[in-house]
């Protein structure tokens, strides 16, 4: 069955949870908490990526993950830290972290392959066009799926050569990065061009941005963060129907029931 990951941001700023996990404690207990749900990876992140996000230094992002990624390593749970800070990378692993998990694939510092490849972590590639604060002037595509799926195998090229077997890394189609809302489901509709690449692959529609758009034009009911979690559980039943080899979402529950229902309905 595809994989969920928890979402734990350490941030003030994400944009549906900033703020609620400031505290490591606090952080801790909810990542414990959606390990019981059954994530089967928890991602900590400390610097916000939604879009317009103004980057933070690599010493403040440290000073908000590093005691998180311990202490839920510590309780035996596997961690991926959210990052695009090789220096960060670095010291998250050492604090107990398994997988980078790098938006950028490598391309926000230039120093984040060799980092990685030291480690012996494994390594989420994301598609990413630029910075948060102007991705949305690079979302020019004539094929979405087809060219996502191009740039993702030129930095898996780029990641072997720099030290990164093939078999640790994760593709990202980066749904929400440089991409509208008609863009982004264009790629999940042609999510196979990417899992033809060959490697694992990870989806994170959670509570983003085009779920939104997409049901506040479905009705007039307000997009509350229920109806988005719902609509994230369908998108990730069906990246999982599509082959995904994990999902990474806010409401753990919610989508390991819908990922059951799918399931049983496959037989």
């Amino acid at each position: 069955m595809t994989g969920i990951w928890g979402i734990v941001n350490v941030t003030p700023d994400s944009f549906s949870d900033g703020g609620r996990f400031l505290d490591p404690s606090r952080a801790i207990a909810h990542g414990l908490s959606l390990r019981r749900d059954g994530a089967a990876v928890l991602d900590v992140g400390g610097e916000s990526t939604r879009p317009g996000a103004v980057r933070i230094g690599a010493d403040e992002e440290q000073r908000r993950v590093l005691d998180v990624v311990a202490g839920l390593a510590a309780e035996g749970a596997p961690v991926s830290i959210d990052t695009l800070n090789a220096s960060t990378a670095v010291a998250a692993v050492a604090a107990g972290a398994r997988i980078v998990n790098d938006v950028s694939g490598g391309l926000a510092d230039d120093d984040m392959l060799a980092a990685v490849a030291g480690t012996g972590a494994d390594y989420v590639i994301g598609h990413w066009r630029g910075p948060s604060d102007d991705m949305y002037a690079r979302a020019e595509y004539a094929r979405p799926s087809r060219e996502v799926a191009a740039e993702l195998q030129e930095r898996v090229a780029t990641a072997a050569a720099a030290g990164i077997a093939p078999a640790r890394i994760i593709l990202d189609p980066g749904i929400g990065f440089a991409k509208t809302g008609a863009q982004n489901w264009e790629v999940l509709r042609g999510l196979d061009d990417v899992i033809a690449l060959g490697s694992r692959v990870l989806v994170g529609t959670s509570r983003k941005g085009f779920l939104r758009e997409t049901l506040a034009a479905a009705s007039d009911v307000e997009v509350d963060e229920a109806r988005r979690d719902l609509a994230t559980a369908v998108t990730s039943a069906l990246a999982a129907r599509a082959g995904a080899w994990a999902v990474r979402v806010h409401d753990v529950a919610a989508t390991r029931d819908a990922l059951a229902v799918v399931a049983a309905w496959d037989g």
